[in-house]
């Protein structure tokens, strides 16, 4: 017996809703699980009392010396709980970023044109850009970084992946950049959200050494910017 049409019509448009939803229900999985994963990563190692550090710092002749800021050779109760300090090595002292709180660690990639899609979306492969016409750390103005991407949802989420938790800073955490073979520390005294047509923070000016670091907001969006700024200490 054959089938009416109308019932070809119903279980087609059912099948392309399921198929539809079933797409949809992917796409969110894959853009939430980086995040999601990153997040709960950070929030173990709270519970845990894990953390990261770097063990040294680099001077302007590329020696290393103790960080005084260090936790190594030191001891306490709650280091014997929960899982310690994990050494940080820093992916390039050449250009490089380290954020020991949100165990953040990536190579800089210089003078990166933030309106060049194909420009930016090259650089973000090997690391996070660094605004072309903005100034270098230790110099006096604007070091502008941005780890975002906005030509498809799969670099979206790929391309934050450096700063997603970035939104877990504080003012009086530090941010420490290396350019040259040293070691500039940077402690964060400012933290907004923006929206993508505000470049106001990109053009800002200085007169001490600013560093702004720039990604999406909420994480693996296009909604918002995350904006983080913080001042050079101890140069």
């Amino acid at each position: 017996m054959a089938v009416p049409r109308h019932f070809k019509k119903i279980f087609a448009i059912r099948f392309l809703g399921y198929f539809l939803m079933q797409v949809g229900l992917l796409t969110v999985v894959l853009i939430a699980e980086p995040v999601v994963a990153e997040e709960a990563k950070y929030r173990f190692d709270q519970v845990t009392g894990k953390h990261y550090s770097l063990p040294t710092v680099i001077t302007s002749t590329g020696q290393t010396a103790p960080d005084s800021n260090s936790d190594q050779g030191k001891s306490s109760f709650g280091s014997l709980v929960g899982r310690g300090s994990e050494t940080i090595v820093p992916v390039s002292t050449d250009f490089g970023i380290v954020i020991e709180k949100i165990n953040a660690n990536a190579r800089v990639i210089a003078n990166v044109d933030p309106s060049n899609e194909a420009e930016y979306t090259q650089a973000l492969g090997q690391g996070v850009a660094h605004a072309k016409g903005t100034v270098f750390p230790g110099q006096k103005g604007n070091i502008y970084l941005f780890s975002h991407s906005t030509d498809a949802p799969w670099n979206i989420v790929r391309f934050n992946a450096i700063f997603y938790l970035l939104r877990e800073l504080d003012p009086g955490d530090r941010i420490i950049m290396f350019y040259q073979g040293r070691r500039y520390d940077y402690i964060v005294f400012d933290k907004t959200i923006v929206k993508p047509e505000d470049t106001e923070f990109l053009t800002n000016s200085y007169d001490e050494s600013v560093l702004t670091l720039q990604t999406c907001d909420p994480p693996g969006t296009l909604s918002n910017r995350l904006i983080v700024r913080a001042k050079l200490v101890g140069n």
